[in-house]
């Protein structure tokens, strides 16, 4: 049987002052080791192929004098230090054969407490128990789990296992303590889901329907109200109508799920890719705690995927290739996920190489999407990546090559009325930023009207609204001075070709996506509305600038702005007119 080790090991001193770098092994041989036809000494030459044998002592203080020697028994034991690389389990192998009935303890070096405590905060918090924790960040075997629980319950059941391993030097005292703090999160994970009752999503989903319904059926009651002209009826309906909001907030917040779960799934398909292409890539996740609608977070799920595996296969360049450039040979790719503007911004950015303007260029002029010699910006040259059938890959294979993937990136984000942006340079890396609604079921509108059709524009993306005369900077190329700063604007009579003259006075609604500001031009402004998405036909859904519909309270149907596609219009307007105003001025001879 195995022989036990005293919990006090004098031989442990013999090790230099200060530890070093290095594994230290204690072994015990079996009385029987030699009858088993095992050679002590044979375990030693293999460690020295596994590494540098710092220090080695041999114990003989139990080689018994006189005739109580026996030469077939082994009394030997061997304390060593070895400067390795190898791992616990590697180490633990090496002994596999006389472990059952020998006592080998492997302490390992300092420089392991830093790396043991980083893998035991990298692991889900799936794990049950201590022991299981540190099997699983590779701090013990399941041999050493199995020892020390078999010292539990032969000495003394009431002992800790983590105080066994601690007292046996198996585990450094930190990284115990890390591993019960990350237990503890566990338990109280558990506890909490415990108060946790689970929906099916049809049920949440028809619950949002209802309160979609509840509320333009409030609408319909405000507007009788305001018709009647009765004070009492007014105030029920308005107090009907903040309660209905509540609900509707409510409602909404059932289904609103944090992204960090979706986030998590890419760090096995981050670890297998770059394994698969010879690429060291660190993953970085922030913003795991946004929350945003279920029905996205399953949506954007698949273009994400596209997305991470394109950076790594096209953005991040080889070890290689990026030590010649000056940069780390690990590569780095972050995912990044905040609320901004009433939208959410997902982010997936990488240090690689950045798209090659001319290589894209030149790749849409060999399939006809462009004429040779165009003088495009970099967002339009960024954007053609997204094109059917697009690829700059010189070779297809598992990744890449065959052109899919980016252009179902854009159509699946165009369907969730969301936009995609790309913000590249050359040699220092490329950032994909998805801007998505929060939900896709009710939204706080802004009513306005032209010519007696009502527009709804989604009230997160409002600035302010404002008389477009004081402001009108250029007729003839659609531009407003906003106290000193000119923004392209948009008529939505033009727009939707609505017949009829114009207004003596124009209204201006200023709005914003992202970081860009344009305005809209309207006749009239209605005020505030709680809308209900309806989304369009089929037969509409590739109209511009109309984002879905909705329906008064008075049973009439209104189209909701796309603002996202609406601003990009405005924007270009913009651009091309400051285009010709500075060629009319060349031509003029003016700076």
């Amino acid at each position: 049987m195995a022989t036990v080790a005293p919990a006090v090991h004098p031989e442990l001193a013999r090790r230099p002052e200060g530890g070093g770098d290095h594994w230290h092994i204690s072994v015990r041989f079996s009385p029987n080791v030699l009858q088993n036809g095992m050679d002590p000494l044979s375990f030693v030459r293999y460690l020295r192929t596994l590494g540098r044998m710092v220090g080695l002592h041999s114990l003989l203080e139990k080689l018994p004098a006189g005739e109580a020697f026996d030469p077939e028994a082994c009394y030997l034991g061997l304390e060593m230090d070895l400067e390795t690389d190898a791992d616990r389990k590697t180490l633990e192998d090496v002994f596999e054969f006389i472990q059952d009935d020998s006592r080998i303890r492997l302490i390992p070096p300092r420089s392991k407490v830093e790396e043991y405590l980083a893998l035991i905060q990298a692991l889900p918090e799936e794990e049950h128990f201590l022991g299981e924790i540190l099997v699983a960040g590779g701090c013990i075997t399941p041999h050493d789990l199995e020892t020390a629980l078999q010292v539990q319950k032969d000495e003394d059941p009431g002992r800790m296992i983590g105080t066994i391993l601690v007292q046996d030097q198996s585990v450094p005292p930190p990284v115990v303590a890390a591993a019960l703090e990350k237990q503890k999160r566990f338990q109280d994970k558990q506890a909490n889901e415990m108060k946790v009752v689970k929906v099916a999503a049809e049920k949440l989903d028809k619950l949002v329907n209802l309160v979609g319904e509840l509320v333009i059926a409030g609408a319909s009651a405000q507007a009788l109200a305001s018709h009647a002209k009765e004070s009492r009826l007014l105030e029920a309906t308005a107090t009907f109508n903040k309660l209905v909001e509540e609900i509707r907030d409510n409602a909404l917040s059932l289904r609103m799920v944090q992204i960090g779960e979706t986030f998590s799934r890419f760090r096995r398909i981050v670890r297998d890719v770059s394994r698969e292409l010879g690429k060291e890539i660190e993953l970085e996740i922030q913003g795991a705690e946004t929350e945003l609608d279920k029905t996205i977070v399953e949506k954007i799920a698949d273009p994400l995927m596209h997305i991470v595996r394109n950076s790594i296969d096209h953005g991040i360049e080889s070890a290689e290739v990026r030590m010649a450039r000056g940069k780390p040979a690990t590569g780095s790719l972050s995912l990044n996920a905040f609320h901004e503007s009433g939208s959410i911004v997902i982010e997936v950015a990488d240090d690689g190489g950045g798209l090659d303007r001319a290589r894209i260029l030149a790749k849409a002029v060999e399939k006809g999407l462009v004429q040779a010699g165009a003088d495009l910006s970099d967002a339009e040259v960024h954007a053609l990546i997204f094109e059917p059938g697009f690829s700059t890959a010189s070779a297809v294979s598992n990744l890449s090559g065959r052109g899919v993937g980016m252009d179902v990136v854009r159509r699946n984000i165009d369907e969730l009325r969301g936009t995609v942006e790309i913000e590249s340079y050359e040699g220092s890396g490329t950032t994909m930023r998805i801007r998505l609604p929060l939900t896709l079921a009710i939204i706080d509108g802004f009513r306005v009207e032209v010519e007696s059709t009502c527009y709804v524009i989604p009230l997160d993306t409002v600035i302010e609204c404002l008389d477009l005369g004081p402001f009108l900077e250029s007729e003839e190329n659609h531009l407003i001075n906003l106290r000193g700063e000119v923004l392209p604007f948009l008529r939505l009579r033009e727009v939707f070709a609505v017949p009829g003259p114009r207004p003596a006075k124009e209204r201006v609604v200023v709005i914003q996506y992202g970081e860009t500001r344009a305005g809209i031009v309207v006749d009239k402004l209605l005020g505030e509305f709680q809308t209900v998405i309806k989304p369009l036909g089929e037969l509409f859904r590739n109209l511009r600038g109309v984002g879905g519909s909705t329906i008064l309270g008075t049973g009439e149907v209104a189209l909701i702005l796309d603002v996202p596609q609406l601003v990009q219009l405005a924007t270009r307007r913009g651009r091309n007119a400051s285009s010709a105003l500075s060629m009319q001025a060349s031509e003029q001879g003016r700076p």
